[in-house]
């Protein structure tokens, strides 16, 4: 009888250290960093995420433009911008991309959990994030430092 409880109480920690680990070890997206992200940790900024790809010329027209608005939210820590490719890829593929239209801010390259919005149907597509972790909305089109900006002042 002790050594069924003995197996009971150790299957319960067991059971428990294990979930402890899943649950502190998830992440919803990485990025070709190799970095891993959680929506919630990342609360207290705004998050902006664009969908682009590389046969969207409005796409690559806005790159030079979210480079600069990554830079300024960078600096006063207001925001955090990601890119994600409409297209599947691979992280070398990525990494070209990357490199050739020179595109500064983090590249998701791999997505855990479902993201708080669809994928959408027309690029580009920027959706944003409030600090406070809900799904501030979506802006279609190109855009540019300024429209992020109010984006983010008017929401």
């Amino acid at each position: 009888m002790k050594k069924v409880l003995l197996y009971i109480v150790a299957g319960i920690i067991s059971l428990t250290i294990g979930i402890g680990y899943q649950l502190n070890t998830r992440y919803d997206f990485t990025t070709l960093d190799g970095s891993k992200h959680k929506l919630e940790e990342l609360q207290g900024q705004w998050v902006v995420i664009n969908y682009f790809a590389e046969w969207c010329a409005p796409c690559l027209r806005e790159i030079p433009e979210l480079n600069e608005f990554h830079e300024l939210s960078n600096s006063d820590g207001n925001a955090l911008l990601f890119g994600i490719s409409y297209d599947a890829m691979q992280d070398h593929e990525l990494s070209l991309l990357a490199d050739k239209y020179s595109i500064s801010f983090p590249l998701i390259n791999s997505v855990k959990t479902q993201l708080p919005f669809p994928p959408p149907k027309y690029l580009p597509a920027t959706y944003l994030i409030r600090p406070d972790g809900t799904l501030a909305g979506q802006l279609l089109g190109e855009q540019n430092i300024n429209s992020l900006t109010q984006a983010i002042k008017g929401r």
